[in-house]
């Protein structure tokens, strides 16, 4: 496979990544801390665990109008090796489910922005670098690589990968996708808790 084909994937599950990081950080801080936006749903009928729902109902419908471009592109530029390319949007979905609950949970629980920093700076760039979106993992040092795969960005690269190329990934699909799920249920759960304790302030 050229290189070309092998990055394209991870640049698409990284995008989705990056996009849910981002989503979910200044957006719902806001909405508790300075524009008290939260709140007034709150005072209404919705609960905690609806506006996080809802949350989450926006931040795939954003991540999937990306995907949809992104591999609209490259299919126009004859970049997919495989038809099974279309399962990509159901991981990318998964996988910004899996990062936007537990970054919610964080954004709702913190006072100042300024924790917004060591969430880039130490989770988002180095998943980004690391994860085996523009070199394989197996090239990192042996003591590194179960950081790359504690990553849920990694685990949707290579499901995204294995769509992509038509191929098996090297691990299990149900083990990448049951990693993913398991990730976004307790990032669900930690996220509606989170949001109901903030709503008591």
């Amino acid at each position: 496979m050229s290189y070309v084909e092998w990055i394209v994937p991870g640049v698409l599950a990284s995008t989705a990544f990056q996009m849910a990081v981002g989503e979910c950080t200044y957006s719902v801080l806001g909405e508790f801390k300075w524009t008290r936006g939260a709140h007034a749903m709150f005072a209404t009928r919705v609960s905690a665990w609806d506006m996080v729902r809802g949350w989450m109902l926006y931040i795939v419908f954003r991540v999937e109008v990306a995907a949809v471009v992104f591999l609209a592109v490259v299919a126009a530029f004859g970049v997919l090796a495989s038809p099974w390319a279309a399962v990509t949007l159901v991981v990318v979905g998964l996988l910004a489910v899996a990062v936007a609950a537990p970054v919610s949970a964080f954004s709702a629980s913190i006072d100042h922005d300024s924790y917004f920093a060591l969430l880039f700076r130490f989770v988002m760039i180095p998943s980004t670098l690391f994860a085996g979106v523009f070199f394989p993992v197996e090239q990192l040092p042996a003591l590194v690589r179960p950081l790359a795969y504690a990553s849920p960005l990694w685990h949707g690269v290579e499901l995204c990968r294995a769509a992509t190329l038509g191929v098996a990934p090297p691990w299990p699909v149900w083990v990448h996708g049951g990693y993913l799920l398991a990730f976004g249920v307790a990032g669900l759960w930690w996220a509606a808790f989170s949001f109901r304790k903030r709503l008591q302030d």
